[in-house]
């Protein structure tokens, strides 16, 4: 899939067995369709992990970095509606990145995803970031492969927490994130075992605390299926 916009949202967090059927019909019928009317966002995701049974990837994609800070986005995080304040609690562990999108090549939806989480070690950003993207760029034309993203985490000055931050707790943050989609899940593994491992990124400039997730597509919707609900 290419990426909508120039910034997103990415979040790692996860549910309980006895929570997530609750969950799902919050975060499907309620939650998305009011992120996605939202000036400015362009598409959300929710993915669920292959490796972790209570863990979930979340993606949402918009228009412009602005977007962040903007009053229709402030607005709904410090007003959650009753349902949301009920299951924000059971959001555990979340890693909740506001990002920039450095690169985004390929097109389309497929329903298999790897996250990578990693840093750049000292002097190397500029080296790493030169070595990913020449990367990427290959990827989406590969059997069983469809993209591939860089983000960066850029958490704008003025941010505050939240009335949502502050029910769920302290949230921890990404630093840089690739992205890999496609439809044949082992094609994913082929390449994070490859070029996209830790040793392969470490040797680029990558720190050696690079975090890698599996996931499958549970839920899309886009802000012009928000507006048919």
């Amino acid at each position: 899939m290419a990426l909508l916009g120039k910034a997103a949202v990415a979040m790692w967090w996860s549910v309980r067995a006895e929570q997530r059927g609750e969950f799902g019909d919050w975060h499907s019928h309620e939650h998305f369709p009011e992120r996605m009317s939202i000036p400015g966002f362009r598409r959300g995701s929710r993915w669920s992990s292959t490796t972790d049974a209570e863990g979930f990837f979340v993606l949402y994609e918009l228009e412009q970095y602005e977007v962040l800070t903007s009053k229709g986005y402030l607005d709904r995080l410090n007003a959650p509606t009753p349902w949301s304040r009920k299951m924000m609690p059971h959001h555990l562990g979340m890693v909740r990145s506001q990002c920039r999108i450095v690169a985004s090549f390929g097109g389309g939806i497929a329903d298999s995803l790897a996250t990578i989480r990693l840093s750049p070690r000292a002097g190397l950003a500029a080296e790493l970031q030169a070595h990913l993207i020449d990367t990427l760029v290959a990827l989406p034309s590969k059997p069983g492969l469809t993209g591939a993203h860089l983000l960066l985490t850029d958490t704008p000055r003025t941010s505050a927490p939240t009335t949502e931050q502050q029910i769920r707790g302290n949230d921890d943050a990404a630093d840089w994130i690739v992205l890999l989609s496609g439809y044949d899940a082992d094609a994913i593994e082929d390449v994070i075992a490859g070029g996209l491992s830790p040793p392969s990124l470490h040797t680029a400039g990558a720190c050696d605390n690079s975090t890698i997730g599996h996931y499958r597509l549970a839920f899309t919707m886009t802000s012009q299926d928000a507006a048919t609900i």
